[in-house]
């Protein structure tokens, strides 16, 4: 139970926030504080979540397969979607994917092998007329980058690599 040990007081906190008999309603902001931990939700992490409200497994992990921005495999540091749906594709967003899997030498679901990035490909992220674009996924939160270029991304990750460095 190391999320329990470790913040016991921000657990406290949070389920106070819901009325008695409704604490499986933290189960989202529970998966985040041990996504945020862990760089991902293990099935050891479900379970810690499910004993913490009281729920079966299951349904927790129901709740990881179903919403992309919780991952329940290990990746980069950073992980670039790329969103590719027909109205980003219209809008260069392949050639755009290509381009940044060439540049950072992994494909498509793969890590870097620094390990610094993971690279997807991501349906919707509501920034059609704004492709080619892509959401950063890091520990600390997600920021989103639209109509970018080679060029942009090229920029990002060298600074991104030269940060984890120090």
């Amino acid at each position: 139970m190391r999320l329990k040990e470790k913040y016991h007081r921000e657990i406290s906190s949070l389920l106070s926030e819901y009325p008695d008999g409704h604490k499986r309603s933290a189960v989202m902001p529970l998966l985040f504080l041990a996504q945020q931990e862990y760089g991902y939700i293990s099935s050891e992490a479900m379970d810690e979540v499910a004993a913490l409200l009281d729920i079966d497994p299951t349904q927790v992990a129901s709740i990881v397969g179903f919403y992309t921005l919780y991952h329940s495999e290990e990746a980069g540091t950073h992980r670039i979607q790329i969103c590719t749906d027909l109205p980003c594709a219209l809008r260069g967003a392949e050639q755009f994917s290509d381009q940044i899997c060439e540049h950072l030498g992994a494909r498509i679901g793969e890590t870097t092998e620094d390990g610094m990035f993971t690279v997807e490909e991501v349906m919707c992220l509501a920034a059609c007329d704004k492709a080619p674009m892509f959401q950063l996924q890091t520990r600390d939160g997600i920021s989103y980058h639209e109509k970018q270029t080679l060029e942009a991304v090229q920029e990002m990750t060298d600074r991104l690599r030269a940060d984890g460095m120090e």
